[in-house]
Order: C-alpha cells, then structure tokens, then sequence
C-alpha cells in the first residue's frame, strides 16, 4: 500500500511551484525585517484588527442580524452579480480566534458568490481575549441556525455548504457537530475545511508542534481540559458528517494535525477528499498566488457539484 503524501498532490500543480517559492521567499523576508505588533497588548490587538479590516471590504456586502435560540449575532451577505442563487455558503472566518472579520472574507467571497453561485453568508463571531470559547461557537451555532430557518425565504434555495479557514476550519466543525446533536447536520451538504486547528489540547503528535502559540492561550487559556470536542473537533464523535474538501498545504504547521482530522472522519464512515498543495504555508489560499487561484478554482468547482439540482 502507498501512504505516500505524494497521492494527496496533484502533479500538475508542479507548475506553480516556482512562482509560490519566490512570493513566500520575498514576504518572509520582509516580515522578518518588519517590526511585528505586540498583540498580546489589548489595545494594540484593537487596532490591528481596524486597519486588516479595511482593507478588504466589499460595498456589494449586506450586513443582518441574524436571531436564533434568544441569542444573536451580526452576518455579512454577498449575492452573485447575476442573482442567480443555486445555494447557500457559510463562511467562517480566520484569525486565530482573536483577530480580522467577517469583511477580511469579503474579496474571496464575491469571487464565490459570482463564480459558484451562491449566497455567502459570513459570520462576524466574537472574538478572544475579550470573548473567548464558547462565544465563538454560540454565534456561530446562531448563525447557522438562522442560515437554515431563513435560506429558503431570502435566497431561494435550501442547499447549504459550510466553510471555514483555519480557526474557522475549527469552528465549522463543532458548529456541524452542535447541528448534529440536534438533528440538524443533514442541512449541510457539505463543507470546506482550509487548514484548520483541530486539536487545541496539544494532546496529539500535531496539536503538539503549535501548542505554544498564543491565540490557544486567548481562546481556551482558561478551559482545563481542551480537548473536549467543542473546543478540539479532533477529540470529538465525528459520525454522520457531511461530504468534507480539506485544503491544507505542504508548508504549514497544521499539515500533520489536518491529515489526522481526515483520518478520523474517513473512520467514522464520512465522505472525504484532502488536496495537499506543495510550498505553500498556513494560510496560503489568502495569498495572490496562481496556486492559491488553483486551490480556489478546485474548491469553486466542488461547491458546484454539491449545490447544483441534477
């Protein structure tokens, strides 16, 4: 049997790996150089947060209220140009749990929106230190629920697919397991996972190689055991999931921690595709690469398959 990682990369991607080489060699090289912001200052985090936040904005975003179990929690909506909605995407942000917005999201979403169809829907959780665990996933939960109750009213469509990158990879996945426990988990018919944290706890082999940095310390410092599900996915029953795309890349940190998650959600029985893209580090689908464009088109075209009615 091959276990090889090598299955996981598509070989024509080769083509892009001299290009991604340079760009992660120059922005290195100036982040090094670059005086970092100390983020555990409160303040500082506050204003950090301002500046990422405006830099990608879109005026085609409709920000809601979106209600559900007596709590509530703001979203941002962008529709496709030609309002034609074939479903639903749920977007769930990045930031270490403690950092950007559901705007951060906005210029990757109008090019979902336009190119696969779909009404984004992208949650502006709470944020740690200031709201850390389980604020993250209460709004989140809140969010999907609303999704559920209203797509069929505001969009036309009653066909759902999750997404989440890296903290929001995490908080995709107990948000689908919150649904499951209340026999919701079959409105989703799928969802894409980019380079998530998944085991908080540092418990296992990969959770190990990023259980120092901070944003754990923000989000669950104060929780003794963190590898309960809601808080570490890679710890949780996992059955009776929707199909689920993991991206994650050949660089990143979280490579070992993503391919355990597959693992465990193949075991438990659950569709899974994992696509490993080379020389690319935490992160890079936010990145204007031709392997980050690659990545794009490959999850647009999934999301497709999943939404369109034969």
């Amino acid at each position: 049997m091959d276990f090889g990682l090598h299955r996981l990369v598509d070989e024509e991607l080769s083509a892009y790996v001299d290009e991604s080489r340079k760009f992660y060699s120059l922005r290195n090289s100036e982040a090094n150089s670059a005086t970092q912001p100390d983020l555990r200052n409160i303040e500082v985090l506050k204003e950090v947060r301002n500046e990422r936040s405006y830099l990608t904005a879109s005026d085609r975003a409709v920000d809601y209220t979106a209600r559900a179990h007596g709590r509530q929690v703001q979203v941002r909506v962008i529709t496709p140009l030609d309002d034609k909605i074939h479903g639903v995407y749920f977007d769930i942000h990045g930031g270490g749990f403690y950092m950007d917005s559901a705007s951060r999201n906005d210029m990757r979403n109008v090019r979902l929106a336009d190119s696969a169809g779909v009404a984004v829907v992208s949650v502006d959780y709470r944020l740690a230190p200031e709201f850390p665990w389980p604020a993250a996933p209460d709004d989140c939960e809140t969010a999907a629920l609303w999704i559920i109750s209203h797509s069929e009213q505001m969009f036309g469509t009653n066909r759902l697919v999750f997404g989440g990158v890296s903290a929001g990879s995490n908080l995709a996945m107990t948000t689908l397991m919150r649904l499951r426990g209340q026999g919701l988990a079959t409105a989703a018919m799928g969802a894409v996972l980019e380079f998530g944290a998944y085991d908080l706890s540092g418990q296992s082999p990969g959770g190990r190689l990023y259980s120092q940095e901070f944003f754990i310390e923000a989000y669950a410092g104060h929780v003794a055991d963190r590898t309960i599900p809601d808080i570490s996915p890679l710890f949780g029953n996992l059955k009776g999931l929707p199909p689920t795309l993991m991206i994650v890349g050949t660089l990143d940190v979280l490579l070992e921690d993503n391919l355990t998650m597959a693992t465990r959600l193949a075991v438990a029985g659950n569709d899974v595709e994992v696509r490993v893209y080379p020389e690319s580090p935490h992160g890079f689908t936010l990145h204007s690469t031709a392997m980050a464009d690659a990545a794009a088109r490959g999850a647009e075209t999934w999301i497709r398959k999943r939404i369109m009615v034969e």
